[in-house]
């Protein structure tokens, strides 16, 4: 069964009867290395074909559908169609030459990238694999398209019919009628890896944007990049699929939640009116925030998609509506700043359906009564919120004493909610080592939907260096060995100083960590606080692993493992911080370990 994105299920609203006849006839009569797309624009033009159909081995192929009866159609020529609209004599282009438009827009936007078209003989420069457009009648029968000399405006053999799309149909003869539709059959087979270009260049929103400037599509003189990262096809399939209401995600690390709910942002953003509300994003880390709202800046999204973290959120509201603030410095300020918010709400003094929509990453720190206060921002015309979920990534006591139902905080999860198992971020073996130290202590929990379950992740199988485990006198030796270990990855591997990271279990381990950095004049950036991390500077991150959960790394160094976990500290607690630091790397993790403790004895029994 081939895959259709979005499912059908989030289309009806916008299919014909005919489109989704067609649509279900496709998913059902092709093999499931079919790869189908419904409405959804392409290319740098977002031109927006019915039906783009992808095979690698049979090319790429554009469909247009139409549910025309045969008695709508006044007049048919190669170039003009007459067909009757509400009474009304309507000119329309042929449209055979609509879904030609929409291929030549596919393969410009394909032969763009050397890596996609031939690069020797006859037809060097031109696609690397067939393509072919056609055109689907779904309420004339082959008999009444020839009958209507309609052959005669339209080639017979890139036409399909509705007799000729009945379930009855064969696959072999319905795959037929498609495939026959392919005027230019040059090329071969596409790569796996070409697959993925093709991908990145049709669909430019399901780019894993990971490090750099955004790809400009507009700039014929763009250079593309060596490596095209896309969404794997169940995280596109989730984020073009999200509809209306309230919806749950229950990821787990590195499985592309916050990719999902930047799509969802853009999507809903792009499809705003003049008068529509704002859209925010919340997430519980600062640093996390900056980096989103970095993101939507550079995609020209500032206005309308408002990336915060919760207590900064909290304090704008307060300054927005005029309404008193906890004293600076004040012991337990943050406390104060949400439950002042809550009870100006409450008084109406702050109001309530702010947003047209809400979506709220690492929703799993957020407290129950921060979730319900969100909930009541979210304009009841529109009801649209997302939810973000990993209870594994837990790391602060307060979000997980708290045993809730979604419903008591005003979420309407069930039937709604969806749980993503693969780790894409990870490779196998760092994966592996997260859980020498978090499996034991973070086994999985099977919930009902309204509940919270507790999911194990599943590798995408990415292979890569084992992790680098060095046994040291002390930490002072451990912080020195890093400095120079991440100096020969800029030296020798390429890595720029951003692409790296040491995260720290607490500000005296960073301490020790900046001044080893600075004794080597390495670049460096230290983030002990609120507005002190800048995503765009060009140097090594020092933060806590708390500071660090929702972003990612190639390289990560992780000092002081063998102090974990800390006298007085909880074993599971202390797993599931060093399951999110070790889980931010993508490519290599370094981790050091001069004392004793129990995390060190794990890692030395591996």
């Amino acid at each position: 069964m081939a895959v259709l994105i979005p499912a059908i299920g989030a289309c009806l609203a916008r299919m014909t009867p005919g489109e989704r006849r067609l649509a279900e006839r496709l998913e059902q009569k092709l093999e499931d290395d079919y790869l189908l797309w419904y409405d959804v624009p392409v290319g740098p033009k977002q031109t927006q074909p019915d039906f783009v159909v992808l095979h690698p081995r049979r090319g790429v192929l554009i469909l247009e559908a139409k549910d025309w009866r045969l008695e709508t159609i006044h007049k048919a020529t190669r170039q003009y169609w007459e067909i009757l609209v509400d009474g009304q004599v309507k000119v329309v282009k042929n449209p055979l030459a609509q879904a030609r438009h929409g291929a030549i827009e596919v393969v410009n936007a394909l032969e763009r990238d050397p890596q996609l078209t031939q690069a020797s003989g006859p037809y060097q420069g031109k696609l690397a694999f067939p393509w072919g457009h056609g055109v689907v009648f779904t309420r004339i029968t082959r008999k009444q398209f020839e009958a209507a000399s309609l052959d005669q405006a339209i080639e017979p053999h890139l036409v399909i019919c509705q007799d000729e799309m009945t379930e009855a149909v064969e696959e072999e003869a319905f795959q037929q009628r498609l495939w026959g539709m392919f005027a230019h059959a040059f090329g071969g087979a596409m790569s796996l890896p070409q697959l993925d270009r093709v991908r990145w260049s049709l669909f430019p929103e399901v780019r894993v944007q990971t490090q750099g400037r955004l790809f400009d599509d507009n700039d014929p003189d763009a250079e593309l990049p060596d490596v095209m990262k896309v969404m794997d096809l169940q995280q596109e399939q989730l984020a073009r699929s999200l509809g209306d209401g309230h919806r749950v995600i229950h990821g787990v690390a590195g499985s592309g939640k916050t990719m999902i709910l930047g799509y969802r942002a853009e999507y809903l953003a792009k499809a705003q009116t003049p008068t529509s509300k704002p859209i925010l994003v919340l997430c519980f880390n600062e640093p996390l925030a900056v980096k989103m709202q970095k993101v939507f800046a550079a995609k020209g999204l500032a206005d309308r998609v408002h990336a915060r973290h919760f207590h900064k959120w909290c304090y704008d509201q307060l300054k927005a509506y005029g309404q008193s603030l906890p004293v600076q410095g004040a012991r337990n300020f943050s406390d104060q700043l949400v439950e002042l918010v809550i009870k100006a709400v409450d008084r109406s003094q702050v109001p309530s359906g702010q947003y047209q929509a809400i979506l709220i990453d690492e929703g799993h720190d957020f407290r129950p009564e921060w979730l319900k206060l969100v909930t009541q921002m979210v304009d009841p015309s529109t009801n649209s919120l997302l939810l973000l979920y990993d209870d594994a990534q837990s790391i602060y006591e307060r979000s997980r004493t708290r045993q809730f139902s979604f419903k008591s905080v005003g979420i309407q999860a069930q039937g709604r909610t969806t749980i993503l198992k693969i780790n894409y971020r990870n490779t196998k073996q760092i994966l592996q080592t997260a859980n020498l130290i978090a499996a034991d202590l973070l086994s999985p929990e099977e919930r009902d939907e309204d509940g919270i379950p507790l999911v194990k992740p599943v590798s995408c199988g990415r292979e890569g260096d084992a992790p680098i485990i060095v046994r040291l006198p002390s930490l002072r030796d451990e912080v020195e060995h890093i400095a120079g270990l991440l100096k020969a990855q800029h030296e020798s591997g390429g890595k720029a100083w951003s692409d790296m990271a040491v995260l720290c279990r607490d500000h005296q381990v960073m301490d020790l960590a900046a001044q080893a950095l600075q004794r080597m004049r390495l670049p460096h950036q230290v983030r002990k606080k609120t507005g002190q991390f800048d995503p765009g500077l060009d140097a090594i991150k020092v933060m806590t692993m708390h500071a660090s959960k929702g972003l990612e790394f190639p390289v990560v160094a992780i000092p002081g493992v063998g102090l974990m976990p800390a006298a007085g500290e909880d074993e599971r607690d202390e797993a599931r911080l060093f399951y999110v630091a070790a889980t931010r790397a993508t490519h290599k993790l370094i981790l050091t370990v001069s004392g004793g403790g129990d995390f060190a004895e794990r890692l030395q029994a591996a």
